[in-house]
């Protein structure tokens, strides 16, 4: 029912696998309120719903490309950071980001951004974990910070979405622009915290989805910019998300070492 009522929200097509011989009595009655049918071929309902799987060409000035080529892109340098923003519990209307501590992640080009949102769709059905993961590539947020969104926090009409740091770890509560591309993400989440009550009090990602989370980028083939080879560490192919931290922090632990004054005599 739920899944049902998923549909009528956003309009999309659904295909239902059942692994038994005939429909149970108790989905029959729930799928007499749709328009369906029933199918033995699930490759038919494929072709039903997409159509036919003939390949499709890039447009004639864009090169094709290897679909499991790693797309790497610095918005997501502090996906894992060590920050610790709060959550505001009243409401809040933060204005615009001004970038005061880091720099702006760049804007994806169109190319870019309509591959990577072409993975997200193709690699995870959640809601959330697709929205928090194109959240992160246009806003350059934290997992912590991306936590901080609720439900309300998505202005369909300003088309912004505002994360909240109260403690001002990096630029305090703001709102970011949404892009084109990455406004259904957000719409698929706002209108899945509808549906689930239970977990609608978070619109992207949960304080325990951080795994989740990587997971989903890794199987999109995202993935932040990397250490050279002579500087890896861990198994081999091995992403490492937090490489920039720790680099980060190794300098200020050095700047510590280099100023530290001499124990008095």
């Amino acid at each position: 029912m739920r899944l049902l009522e998923l549909r009528a929200l956003t309009g999309i097509h659904l295909t239902l696998v059942c692994h038994r011989p005939h429909l149970p009595a108790a989905l029959h009655q729930v799928l007499q309120t749709a328009d369906y049918c029933v199918t033995a071929d699930f490759q038919a309902a494929r072709c039903h719903y997409y159509g036919t799987t003939a390949p499709v060409h890039p447009p004639a000035d864009e090169p094709a490309r290897p679909t499991d080529r790693w797309l790497t892109l610095p918005a997501l340098d502090r996906l894992v950071s060590y920050d610790s923003p709060i959550p505001c519990t009243a409401p809040c209307a933060p204005p615009p980001i001004v970038f005061r501590h880091r720099q702006p992640p760049a804007p994806l080009s169109e190319q870019t951004a309509r591959e990577a949102a072409r993975r997200l769709a193709a690699v995870t059905a959640h809601p959330r974990l697709a929205a928090a993961v194109a959240a992160a590539l246009f806003t350059g947020a934290s997992f912590q910070q991306l936590a901080t969104a609720r439900p309300g926090d998505y202005d369909d009409v300003t088309v912004a979405l505002a994360l909240h740091d109260r403690a001002r770890y990096t630029d305090g509560c703001a709102s970011h622009r949404v892009p084109p591309w990455a406004r259904v993400f957000l719409k698929a989440a706002v209108c899945f915290a509808r549906l689930a009550p239970g977990q609608g009090q978070h619109l992207l990602a949960g304080p325990h989805d951080r795994t989740h989370l990587l997971r989903v980028a890794e199987a999109a083939r995202m993935r932040p910019p990397q250490p050279p080879v002579g500087q890896r560490t861990g198994p081999v192919g091995r992403i490492q998300w937090d490489w920039r931290e720790r680099k980060e922090a190794q300098c200020y632990d050095a700047m510590l070492t280099r100023h530290q004054l001499p124990p008095s005599a």
